[in-house]
């Protein structure tokens, strides 16, 4: 009886240091947006451009033959241009490569659009092609980006030659854990304040077959370029946002596709590469026994020789399109060359 008048009087501090822990906390998790021009600084290069596509301030690299068969790389949820860069090492010297951080994404941040679902990405992606001027070209699409691909190929057929889809989103049901989290009532909207660090490590962790991919720059990056002013919220939007998709569109594609996969990816299955085979009327198929979820960055050699082997030429009078190029603020200068090249680097950063 004596000690329990004492926890009685003393419950006031118990409930006192319980809040003071859980402050504590808050504060060493709680990481805010970091500056857009010191994630510029440490993350674009000499090939990024800036340019207005849709209202977004979009960050694009325009890179490799210019007067190559054109591919539009769009990355995975959570992603940036950066996946595509083995690639751009690969096949610069056969393609022209045309990557892009989607809104909501990389140093693109918010769109003030404030919709960030795949038909969303559709629509942004067909803006930007019109931007630059491309009449035809070939799509690429990795997971989330794959299901933005082949809704683009499904709904704007004429202006795809051919599609490549990685690890694609689509034909699975059920989301992935980041975004059933991030649908939680409370836990969302808190939780995307949250230093992204340690799940940005566990993500990469599951997302490469190769241990050795999860390096502390790729971590880095990764996190840093997540709290790019608007991109967390982006995250939450999205994630709740965004429905199933309609998977009979499918069986109506008649473009060309070639299906990479990893077999080894833990959240995309390789059954559902199969599902792809089987749905589209013409393609390719290509797993990789020893690859996960990122198969273009783990291998980057074999996964590129595989594209090269798919890739058919686009004819030139089918390539571009007339008008002006659509620019906006720059973070460094840009010049219009030709309507086939695009837009070159006419400056440092």
């Amino acid at each position: 009886m004596f000690r329990n008048a004492i926890r009685r009087r003393h419950w006031p501090l118990y409930l006192l240091l319980a809040l003071a822990t859980l402050a504590g906390v808050a504060l060493w998790a709680y990481s805010p947006a970091l500056p857009p021009d010191m994630l510029v600084a440490r993350y674009a290069n000499d090939k990024s451009e800036f340019i207005e596509v849709a209202g977004a301030h979009a960050h694009m690299r325009d890179q490799g033959d210019p007067d190559g068969t054109p591919l539009v790389l769009i990355h995975g949820a959570g992603g940036s241009l950066h996946v595509w860069e083995g690639w751009v090492r690969e096949l610069g010297s056969k393609a022209r490569l045309i990557s892009v951080d989607l809104p909501g994404h990389g140093l693109t941040g918010a769109w003030p659009r404030q919709e960030y679902t795949v038909k969303a990405y559709a629509d942004f992606v067909e803006a930007l092609v019109d931007a630059l001027h491309l009449d035809r070209f070939v799509l690429v699409g990795h997971s989330l980006g794959g299901g933005v691909a082949w809704t683009f190929a499904a709904t704007r057929p004429d202006r795809v030659s051919q599609i490549i889809l990685i690890d694609a989103a689509g034909e699975s049901r059920e989301p992935a854990w980041p975004t059933r989290l991030a649908r939680l009532p409370i836990v969302g909207e808190i939780g995307i304040h949250f230093r992204p660090e340690r799940w940005v490590r566990r993500k990469l962790t599951e997302a490469y077959a190769d241990p050795a991919m999860v390096t502390p720059e790729r971590i880095k990056r990764t996190a840093e370029l997540q709290r790019f002013p608007g991109n967390r919220e982006a995250t939450r939007l999205r994630a709740r946002t965004q429905e199933p998709l309609d998977t009979e569109q499918l069986k109506r594609l008649a473009v060309a596709t070639l299906i990479l996969w990893g077999a080894r990816d833990p959240w995309v299955p390789v059954t559902d590469a199969y599902r792809f085979r089987d749905d589209i009327k013409t393609t390719t198929l290509k797993v990789f026994d020893k690859l996960g979820h990122d198969p273009m960055e783990e291998d980057p050699v074999a996964t590129a020789a595989a594209v090269a082997a798919f890739l058919k030429p686009i004819p030139s009078s089918f390539r571009v399109r007339t008008g002006p190029l659509e620019i906006g603020a720059q973070s460094r200068p840009v010049t219009c060359v030709d309507l086939v090249a695009g837009c070159a680097d006419s400056g440092g950063n």
